[in-house]
């Protein structure tokens, strides 16, 4: 695997979705999450990191060193148990923490990328601050979350068709936003990645989960996702040389001259990235 990353980065991703849900929200019935107070629709960083999981995990197949720690339904005692195994001859309790931490990153793609709290009682490997971190994406406009009623023509058991004298059919509610395009925020710090040992060809990995993640995410509840524009500014140095919202505030997303009424497609939006600083270098992933 390559070395460490030495640079800094900040990225703007732009997702679409068109009749679906983006990020269903448990506490309210699964619909769509959105802003109370403005209307704009929320889709979690928890929920962005998910997806970049999974495109690792189908892409890589659980190769060495990228494997995942955060897998669906793991029992996450049993999956650092092999870090504890691997540091068994160690005796001094710190000096086993830290070494079984650094194994950790060595060889779980996320631990090394976003970091992880394991620092329970059983088989504790301490803490480890990601270098990739996500803001909440958030709507380009206010989206308006909707409800359409559904039907079943099956039924599970002969009681439930026992109990619907003869008829079948059973009703259910789709939650979904006919169109919402999204922004979200994203860093990358070079000293957390040199502890971690995220390394260049993870952030190659990166830019490519960001890039494809919601064509391998299909769903009938999601409808259609797709990433949109991959906007990274490159540091010339390990701490950066530019405040981060200040890079954010070149990327500019505006409708279209001539679109009117309610946005239903990407090509109702113009994307517009200003002139970067010196020691900031733009790059297209996207």
């Amino acid at each position: 695997m390559s070395e460490a990353i030495r640079n800094r980065y900040e990225f703007v991703l732009l997702f679409d979705v068109k009749n679906g849900n983006p990020n269903g929200d448990p506490d309210g019935g699964n619909m769509p999450r959105i802003d109370p107070e403005t209307g704009y629709g929320i889709t979690t960083d928890v929920c962005l990191k998910r997806k970049v999981r999974n495109f690792v995990e189908l892409v890589k197949q659980d190769q060495h060193p990228y494997n995942i720690y955060v897998k669906e339904k793991a029992i996450l005692t049993e999956r650092r148990q092999p870090a504890y195994e691997a540091v068994a001859d160690e005796k001094d309790k710190a000096k086993k923490i830290s070494k079984a931490r650094a194994w950790m990153c060595k060889n779980f793609f996320d631990v090394r990328t976003f970091g992880a709290v394991m620092s329970t009682k059983e088989n504790n490997c301490g803490q480890v601050r990601g270098p990739v971190q996500f803001a909440f994406a958030q709507s380009i406009e206010p989206v308006v979350p909707l409800e359409a009623s559904i039907t079943r023509m099956a039924v599970e058991t002969r009681k439930e068709a026992d109990s619907q004298s003869g008829d079948n059919r059973t009703m259910g509610r789709k939650s979904y936003i006919p169109y919402g395009l999204y922004r979200v925020h994203g860093f990358i710090s070079a000293p957390l990645a040199q502890q971690t040992g995220f390394s260049e060809d993870d952030l190659d990995l990166l830019w490519a989960a960001l890039g494809n993640m919601f064509d391998h995410d299909h769903s009938a509840a999601r409808g259609e996702m797709a990433s949109r524009r991959l906007i990274v500014f490159k540091h010339d140095s390990e701490l950066g040389n530019t405040p981060a919202h200040k890079l954010f505030d070149l990327v500019q997303v505006k409708r279209r001259e001539g679109s009117e009424g309610p946005a239903r497609s990407f090509n109702d939006y113009e994307v517009t990235v200003g002139t970067t600083p010196k020691g900031v270098e733009l790059l297209e992933k996207l």
